[in-house]
């Protein structure tokens, strides 16, 4: 017959099987100490970078050099969460920067259309933002602006489908003066003129295409060594071509937590004041006064211009100029010009055209960037 009766163990022997069994247990994870109960503190997430893609041909790719300029005064302004993307690598410049491109030299924008090459970059890169200078080996080749301006307008659908939030930056061409081609001074000319009413046409709100006139100002004989390709002074003029107008989309993009005006800044203001020159039926000529108003230096400036009245501004000097397909004139500083210390002040001109008598006027709001 079984002994059915309770078994009593001493106190010491019962402790010793308990610590016996937690030793086991323990490393099956089905007993694990109070401590580890504590949960993992939450690591905070780190926003994506904003996806810039240079596009274009050999002026934009090969070297191209106003990308490295253009990169570090984005960096020098606080536009650090940015990412410039291509399939092609960094093409020199002897200038540490973020080199990824995609400009492809002797490449015409008809081709890149016609033939279907730019959705595969998109897949390999997704842009958010595309800073576009093509089509001047379509006018070297003598092809009509209406279908380089088709060509855009493919361009921008399969950007869109991508992306339908892309934002489009596309330029005015630079001047071209090569010694083979002497009608291509003019086609640009005639390209240019019309590419403000095909970005105005093809604008959103959700993505915006944006004009950045690189025209204005840029000398073939002192700003290229060939007549066509930029040399340093070149690349400086058009990096600073560039800058406002793309700062200004980033300041409007999520992700890039280096904006400037973040909490702990010195506080930076500037004024601009608009005073009028000379008047002829339509048109006019007027001079923008910039002044310092901070009681620190600052490093460069951009004064946003909005004429009355229905003008337009066409020419600048001293400055850099944007347009906006509204009309919105931007204007940063010439590089030169950009640093002033307290209380110091700088001028640059424009010209305005109009389409009736109405007197020149214009609002102008300044922004100021940090000294470094």
């Amino acid at each position: 017959m079984r002994d059915t009766r309770p078994l009593h163990l001493p106190g010491s022997r019962i402790r010793s099987l308990l610590g016996l069994l937690a030793v086991l247990l323990l490393p099956l994870g089905l007993l694990a100490p109070a401590a580890t109960a504590a949960s993992v503190p939450d690591t905070p997430a780190v926003a994506d970078p904003v996806r810039i893609m240079p596009l274009g041909d050999s002026i934009t790719g090969s070297p191209g050099c106003w990308r490295a300029l253009l990169w570090n005064r984005l960096q020098d302004a606080g536009h650090t969460g940015i990412d410039f993307v291509g399939t092609l690598p960094p093409q020199g410049c002897g200038v540490a920067h973020d080199g990824d491109n995609e400009g492809h030299g002797g490449e015409l924008v008809t081709n890149v259309a016609g033939q279907g090459l730019l959705p595969a970059r998109l897949v390999a890169t997704r842009p958010d933002i595309v800073v576009m200078h093509v089509g001047t080996n379509d006018v070297w080749s003598n092809i009509a602006p209406d279908r380089v301006l088709a060509a855009y307008d493919t361009l921008l659908a399969q950007m869109r489908e991508s992306n339908p939030d892309m934002r489009v930056l596309v330029a005015q061409l630079i001047p071209m003066d090569p010694a083979t081609c002497a009608d291509c001074g003019r086609r640009v000319v005639d390209l240019n003129a019309r590419i403000p009413a095909w970005a105005a046409g093809a604008s959103t709100d959700r993505s915006p295409v944006v004009v950045v006139d690189q025209w204005t100002g840029f000398d073939t004989a002192t700003d290229t060594y060939d007549g066509v390709h930029p040399d340093a002074s070149g690349d400086e003029k058009i990096a600073a071509r560039w800058f406002p107008a793309l700062a200004a989309q980033l300041e409007d993009t999520p992700g890039d937590p280096g904006d400037p005006g973040d909490p702990g800044d010195p506080a930076l203001t500037c004024t601009a004041s608009f005073r009028a020159v000379s008047v002829w039926q339509g048109g006019y000529q007027a001079e923008v006064t910039v002044r310092n108003t901070s009681a620190t230096p600052v490093r460069g400036w951009t004064v946003t211009l909005r004429p009355a009245d229905g003008a337009r501004v066409t020419q600048v000097w001293n400055g850099a100029l944007t347009t906006a397909a509204d009309g919105t004139a931007t204007v940063s500083d010439a590089g030169w010009n950009g640093s002033l210390a307290p209380g110091a002040s700088t001028a640059f001109g424009i010209v305005a055209g109009t389409t009736g008598p109405a007197a020149p006027a214009a609002s102008a709001d300044c922004a100021a960037t940090p000294a470094s």
